[in-house]
């Protein structure tokens, strides 16, 4: 009878030892591992490895270990049914290349076009006469009149030419139109002194350009010195945009390149112009790029001050590398895609992106034309390979020919 107890029990042992075994084959007694272990680590956090069994410092839990035979044989990265893959949204696309058209929208306001600005000085001492009835502000053609000055000391001078001119010595008439010249006399006023035979000591200012009076620092009776500023005109035939870029999309701009704007006062316009400058500088507090751009105003209609919406056209000029925008992982401190390999197969990949535009971002390296990437379901993929601790730069290792585990 003890006998039979004691066989009994033996067995039962035996069958919950055989349980054990094939729950946990790594636990079962006898059982020894003979491929030698790459690493170890936690199923829950795959990207810490350790150089040691043992328990796992996140979970309690024993750590797995991670078989360089093993690793060797199977293609990095995870594999699905096809099947499978349908069923769960998994939705590839090509690595194409093209050119990569892009916009960029923005706002601007318009300024003066500082290259078209004219400075009236007084040409000698004087004082003023008479001053026309200007403002700044006004819009005044070329030729308009200013103010009118009295310039005693050219008084003086016309005198001594006009009694010179009867002497008949054409020499001493040469030195003394000269010496007109010289003493900043205009050469209409000369010829009109010439034909009068008249001294002509008032001097009328007028508006060298059509365009906007800026300032005009004149006043009856008031004295004016040689030099001395008197107004100040800017042209309108073209006007500048003053356009901020993010400094991100600065670097794609380029002067000579396509601007269509669009003003609020101008409801329906459409004005092109293109970028005449980009200035040196970046804003500190708004971190943006300076663009000045030159438009047309054949009609003035464009003012300065006016607020617009601009849209600035680039492109890549050369083809280059595109995946659709949706297909990066974008992890924080790098970017990945899942590559789509024969069989099933996925794997992390990391790229290097560019620009992006119209939902299209250009891969500057990590990947080649005619490759698929996951467009959708990208996601669930990575974080499998994480679960099997796949990480991107082991599954290019694993990929290098001739590449030992």
């Amino acid at each position: 009878m003890n006998n039979r107890i004691v066989a009994a029990l033996v067995l039962a042992g035996l069958g919950v030892g055989y349980g054990v075994a094939q729950l946990h084959p790594a636990a079962a007694v006898g059982v020894k591992e003979d491929k030698p272990a790459l690493y170890w680590y936690d199923p829950m956090y795959p990207q810490q490895k350790f150089d040691k069994p043992g328990k796992s410092p996140f979970m309690d839990m024993q750590l797995v270990p991670r078989y360089a035979e093993g690793a060797a044989m199977q293609t990095p990265g995870v594999q699905i049914d096809p099947r499978q893959a349908q069923n769960i949204g998994v939705r590839l696309a090509s690595v194409t290349r093209g050119v990569l058209a892009s916009t960029l929208d923005v706002s601007g306001i318009l300024a003066f076009n500082e290259r078209d600005v004219a400075v009236v000085q007084a040409r000698a001492a004087g004082f003023v006469e008479r001053v026309y009835a200007r403002a700044p502000g006004d819009v005044l053609k070329a030729g308009e009149p200013l103010a009118d000055l009295l310039i005693p000391e050219w008084a003086a001078a016309q005198e001594e030419f006009l009694a010179l001119r009867h002497s008949g010595d054409n020499g001493l008439i040469a030195a003394a139109r000269q010496r007109l010249r010289l003493s900043g006399m205009p050469a209409a006023l000369i010829s009109r002194m010439e034909r009068s035979g008249q001294v002509q000591s008032v001097l009328t200012i007028s508006s060298p350009l059509s365009g906007a009076l800026q300032t005009l620092e004149v006043r009856e009776s008031m004295t004016v010195a040689a030099g001395q500023t008197l107004a100040r005109l800017n042209g309108l035939d073209r006007v500048w945009l003053q356009v901020a870029v993010p400094e991100a999309q600065g670097a794609a701009l380029r002067v000579g390149q396509t601007v269509r704007s669009r003003f609020v006062g101008l409801p329906g316009q459409v004005v092109d112009g293109t970028v005449s400058a980009i200035l040196p500088a970046t804003a500190m507090d708004s971190r943006t790029v300076q663009v000045r751009v030159e438009l047309p105003n054949p009609d003035g209609n464009l003012r300065p001050g006016m607020t617009a919406q601009v849209r600035l056209a680039q492109s890549s000029g050369q083809p280059v590398l595109q995946v659709p925008s949706e297909a990066l992982i974008r992890t924080g401190k790098r970017v990945l895609v899942m590559l789509a390999e024969e069989g099933g197969h996925y794997r992390p990949v990391e790229v290097q992106t560019g620009a992006e535009n119209q939902e299209q971002t250009v891969i500057l390296s990590g990947l080649q034309e005619g490759q698929q990437v996951v467009a959708s379901g990208q996601f669930l993929l990575d974080s499998e390979a994480s679960l099997k601790g796949v990480t991107a730069a082991e599954a290019a290792m694993n990929m290098q020919p001739g590449a030992q585990p």
